[in-house]
C-alpha cells in the first residue's frame, strides 16, 4: 500500500488551528533561546547543561520546542512533525511588485573623508555609550599598531571614498525616494531592530570600482549600543568582509577584528590584479587595465588572467555571521576592468562587450543586473525572524530577490547579464527558466570563465557562490512572460534533499515553499537602442601555473565531532581537521596553515560525511580546481575557471591549487553555510614574513588588546619548521611544544630568537599594558606560554566587553 507524503516542514496556512498554534508556540520557545544566546545571556554550554541542546548540536527532542518532533495534532497516517508556522500574509502577493534594483553607494573623492584616512588605525578617543561600559575608546575599531596598518597605503593611495552606516530599518528618502523597509508594499514595515541593513534602508547597496583606483570603504556602526536591543537575534558588533578582495588582511573583515557601535572602520580596497609584483610589472599589456573616463584603457601591472568582476561584502562577526548577514548585512561590488568594461559598444579588441549599456564610458547597469537571492521567514507580526531548527542550518519559507518577495522585472527583447549571488544562510539554489530555454553561464564566483557554458539548468549554487549568466530575451514576443525557477529542495539546513525536475517544480510537487517560480520576467519593450553586446567564445583563460613549483600540499577535512582542546566542555557540532590531525572547533587565535609568500600550494578539502554539504570559502586568493573526488574528469566546465567557494558535495572532495602574493596577515577558511561556520567550522590561516603567527586581536569598546596566538604542528612548511621555527599549540595558559617561537611575524619585519613578548592594549584613552607570551629561541628551545589560548568564550555579555577568540 502506498504511503502518503508527510506534511511539509513548513506548515500550510490551511493547516488546522491547533497545529498552527502548536508550531507557533514551539517557534516562540526557540526564539527565546536565540534571543538569550544573541544577547550574551546564555552560552551553548548552558543550553547543553539544561538539556535543551544535545552534545551533537541538535535541539533536544522536546515537544513544544523541536520542530522535528511529531505533532500532537498530526494525522497518525501522516506522522507529521510539529513543523514551523508559515510566514503570514503572502496570499496573492507573488509577482505583484517590481523588483528593486540595487542602490549605488556614492563615490566621492577621498578628500571628502572627515577625518582623513590614515595608514595606522585612528585611535582618537571618543566617549563610549554606558551600555558599552562607558569611558573612552578609539573612534576607529581597526586594531592599532603596524600589524594592522593598511599595507602599501602610500603606493596604493586611496582615491575614492565610499561611506555607509550599519543601522536599523528606516524609510529610504535618498534622492527624493520614499521606499518603505518592507518586503512587499502590502507587508508590514520592518522594525528598526528587525532588519539591520547598509544605511538602514532597502534596496541593497552596490559598490562599483575599477582596477587601479583604490577605495576607502568607511563603515560606521550605528547599531544599538545595548546588546539586548536586537529584535531577538543579531549581534551589534560587526566585521566587514569584502569577498574575495585581493588586499591586506587588515581589510579582509577578519572574524576577530570586529568593531562596536559608535565606531567606524576604514577598509582599504586597493583593487589591484594578483601578480602585481611579478607579472607585467611595467604595465605594458592592455588586457591588464582599467577603463578610463573617455572609453580608453589605463594599463596597470599584474596578470590579466586574474581579472575579477562580481564580488560582495558582508558581516563576518565571530559566532554571529549567520544572524547578522540574514538581518541585512550584505551588499554587492562590481569591479570593472579593461576586459569587463561595462560598456558594450567599445570595440577595441580588448573589451569583451558583455551586456551592459552604452551611456557611460564604463560601469553601465542598464542591462547588467545584480540579483541577491535569499530565503527569509517572519513571525506572526510580519517581522523578520531567525529560527534554530538545529545547528545544522536555517532555512526560510519565503523567496526574496533583492529583499523583495517574488517580484517581477520588465525587460527588453535583447540580451541581459545577471550577476546572481546566493546570500542565504543555509539554502542552496538550482536555477532554470520556466520554459526550459538556455542560459549562458559566463562567470563563477566573480571570475569570468575561459569559455561560456550553455545550460538549461545551472548547477547547484551554494551559499556565497556567484553565477553570472546571460539570458537573450530576443527569442520572446512582446507581452510574453518567463520565470526564473528554483529546482533545489530542502527539508533542513544540512544539504539539498533533492533537485526537482522542472515539471515538478512548476507543478507544485515539492512541499518546500521556496521551490518553483520566484522571479517573473515581463518582456515589455523592443530594445531602445540596438543590442551591441556579445558573449565571446573565449573570455579569460586561467593563469598558467606550470612553471611555479608546488611547495606544500595540505588536507582540510570538514565534519562533525569537533573538540575544543582548551575547553573540553565546549561541544560545537562542526569543526575542521587539518592535515590528519584532530577535528577542532573554531579558534581564531589558532593558525592552522601558514603558506609562504611567493609560493604555490595544493589544498584538498574533504567532506567527512554524506549527510551534509559544505560550500567552503577560502579568503584572499582565487584557486583553480584540479580534481573532484580525486579525478580531473569530475570537474565540470563551469568550474574550470577560478573560484573562491568550493561545494564539497556529500562525502566529496575538491583538490585545488593557489599561489600567495602581494599582501600578508591572517585570513580565514570556513564553511559558508554560516550556521556551520558559527558552530564552529572555521580555521585561520596566515601569510607572514616570520615563523610565528601574529598576535590575536581582542576587541573591546575601550580599545583592542592582543594575546599570543597558537599554531598547529603542521602549519608551517617543513623547510621552515625544521629550522627551529614553529610555535606550539598549547592549551589555555599552558606551555607550547615543538620548538621555540621567533618574533616579528606578520607584516612588519622578522627576527629569530627573542620571542614576541610584548602584548599591548591600546585605546583612545591612552590605556596600555604588556604581558609576556614567553621567550623563544631560534634553535628549538621550548616556549613557555607561547601556546596560550585565552578569551572570554563565545561573545561579550551585555556588549560591555569584547568577545573572546575561543568558542
Amino acid at each position: 500500500m502506498s504511503r502518503r507524503q508527510p506534511d511539509s516542514f513548513f506548515l500550510s496556512e490551511n493547516s488546522s488551528k491547533a497545529r498552527l498554534k502548536e508550531a507557533e508556540n514551539a517557534r516562540k520557545n526557540r526564539g527565546e533561546i536565540v534571543k538569550a544566546y544573541s544577547q550574551g545571556q546564555v552560552s551553548r554550554r548552558d543550553l547543553i547543561k539544561w538539556g535543551l541542546i544535545t552534545t551533537g548540536g541538535a535541539l533536544a527532542p522536546i515537544h513544544g520546542l523541536n520542530p522535528f518532533v511529531n505533532s500532537a495534532f498530526a494525522s497518525t497516517a501522516l506522522n507529521g512533525p510539529t513543523g514551523a508556522p508559515p510566514s503570514p500574509g503572502l496570499n496573492g502577493l507573488a509577482f505583484t511588485q517590481p523588483m528593486q534594483r540595487f542602490e549605488l553607494l556614492d563615490r566621492n573623492p577621498i578628500t571628502a573623508a572627515t577625518p582623513a584616512p590614515t595608514a595606522l588605525s585612528n585611535q582618537t578617543p571618543i566617549a563610549m555609550d554606558p551600555a558599552l561600559g562607558g569611558g573612552f575608546g578609539p573612534m576607529e575599531g581597526r586594531p592599532p599598531g603596524q600589524d594592522w596598518a593598511h599595507q602599501r597605503f602610500t603606493e596604493f593611495a586611496p582615491q575614492i571614498l565610499m561611506e555607509a552606516t550599519q543601522e536599523g530599518a528606516k524609510i529610504n528618502t535618498k534622492n527624493g525616494q520614499n521606499i518603505r523597509p518592507a518586503f512587499h508594499p502590502n507587508l508590514p514595515d520592518q522594525n528598526p531592530n528587525s532588519v539591520w541593513t547598509f544605511d538602514g534602508t532597502i534596496p541593497p547597496k552596490l559598490a562599483i570600482g575599477r582596477y587601479g583606483e583604490p577605495i576607502i570603504f568607511r563603515h560606521h556602526n550605528k547599531l544599538p549600543a545595548d546588546v539586548t536591543q536586537n529584535g531577538g537575534f543579531g549581534r551589534h558588533t560587526i566585521s566587514t568582509h569584502e569577498h574575495n578582495g585581493h588586499h591586506g588582511a587588515e581589510n579582509d573583515g577578519f572574524t576577530g577584528a570586529f568593531f562596536f557601535p559608535g565606531q567606524f572602520y576604514d577598509y582599504h580596497w586597493p583593487i589591484i590584479l594578483a601578480g602585481h609584483d611579478s607579472i607585467n610589472v611595467n604595465a605594458t599589456d592592455p588586457r591588464a587595465g582599467s577603463p578610463d573616463d573617455s572609453g580608453g584603457i589605463n594599463k596597470v601591472p599584474g596578470d590579466w588572467h586574474e581579472t575579477m568582476s562580481t564580488h560582495w561584502f558582508h558581516d563576518h562577526m565571530f559566532s554571529f555571521t549567520s544572524q547578522n548577514v540574514y538581518k541585512g548585512n550584505a551588499a554587492m561590488f562590481n569591479i570593472y576592468s579593461a576586459l569587463d568594461r561595462g560598456n558594450e559598444s567599445i570595440n577595441d579588441g580588448v573589451n569583451l562587450r558583455l551586456p551592459s549599456g552604452t551611456a557611460n564610458s564604463w560601469g553601465n547597469l542598464d542591462y547588467d543586473v545584480n540579483l541577491m537571492l535569499a530565503d527569509k521567514a517572519w513571525d506572526a507580526n510580519g517581522q523578520l525572524y531567525f529560527d534554530i531548527f538545529q545547528l545544522d542550518g536555517f532555512i526560510g519559507d519565503v523567496m526574496t530577490v533583492n529583499l523583495c518577495y517574488k517580484p517581477f522585472f520588465e525587460v527588453e527583447r535583447r540580451k541581459y547579464r545577471f550577476r546572481i549571488l546566493n546570500a542565504s544562510v543555509s539554502r542552496f539554489f538550482k536555477l532554470a527558466l520556466s520554459d526550459g530555454s538556455p542560459m549562458i553561464q559566463i562567470a563563477n564566483d566573480g571570475n569570468l570563465l575561459p569559455q561560456p557554458v550553455v545550460l538549461t539548468q545551472l548547477d547547484e549554487q551554494g551559499i556565497a557562490e556567484r553565477y553570472d549568466i546571460v539570458i537573450d530575451f530576443s527569442r520572446y514576443n512582446l507581452g510574453d512572460k518567463v520565470w526564473l525557477t528554483n529546482l533545489c529542495e530542502h527539508t533542513d539546513g544540512k544539504k539539498p534533499s533533492a533537485d526537482r525536475t522542472l515539471a515538478d517544480a512548476l507543478g507544485g510537487k515539492s512541499l518546500d515553499p521556496c521551490v518553483g517560480k520566484f522571479l517573473e520576467f515581463r518582456i515589455t519593450k523592443n530594445p531602445a537602442k540596438p543590442d551591441l553586446s556579445q558573449v565571446p567564445a573565449q573570455m579569460i583563460p586561467n593563469p598558467d601555473l606550470s612553471n611555479i613549483p608546488v611547495v606544500r600540499e595540505r588536507v582540510f577535512e570538514f565534519g562533525r565531532g569537533a573538540v575544543n582542546p582548551t575547553d573540553p566542555s565546549d561541544l560545537d557540532p562542526w569543526g575542521v581537521k587539518t592535515d590528519l590531525g584532530t577535528m577542532l572547533t573554531a579558534d581564531y587565535g589558532r593558525t592552522a596553515a601558514a603558506p609562504k609568500p611567493g609560493t604555490r600550494e595544493i589544498w584538498t578539502l574533504q567532506n567527512d560525511g554524506g549527510g551534509w554539504d559544505h560550500p567552503v570559502h577560502i579568503h584572499f586568493e582565487e584557486g583553480q580546481i584540479l580534481a573532484r573526488n580525486g579525478s580531473a574528469a569530475n570537474v565540470p566546465a563551469w568550474e574550470k575557471g577560478r573560484k573562491d567557494v568550493y561545494r564539497l558535495r556529500p562525502s566529496g572532495s575538491v583538490t585545488l591549487t593557489m599561489q600567495f602574493r602581494e599582501f600578508f596577515g591572517m585570513f580565514m577558511e570556513h564553511c559558508h553555510n554560516t550556521v556551520h561556520e558559527d558552530h564552529a567550522m572555521l580555521v585561520r590561516w596566515e601569510l607572514d614574513r616570520g615563523l610565528v603567527p601574529m598576535p590575536t586581536p581582542i576587541p573591546t569598546p575601550q580599545g583592542v588588546g592582543f594575546i599570543a596566538s597558537t599554531t598547529l604542528p603542521t602549519a608551517y612548511a617543513p623547510a621552515s619548521s625544521n629550522s627551529g621555527g614553529g610555535s606550539g599549540s598549547g592549551s589555555s595558559g599552558g606551555s607550547g611544544s615543538g620548538g621555540g617561537s621567533g618574533s616579528g611575524s606578520g607584516k612588519g619585519g622578522s627576527s629569530s630568537g627573542g620571542g614576541s613578548d610584548v602584548i599591548e592594549v591600546s585605546s583612545g584613552s591612552g590605556i596600555s599594558s604588556s604581558s609576556s607570551s614567553g621567550k623563544g629561541s631560534s634553535g628549538g628551545g621550548s616556549s613557555s606560554g607561547g601556546g596560550s589560548s585565552s578569551g572570554s568564550g563565545k561573545g561579550s555579555s551585555g556588549g560591555g566587553s569584547g568577545s573572546g577568540k575561543g568558542k
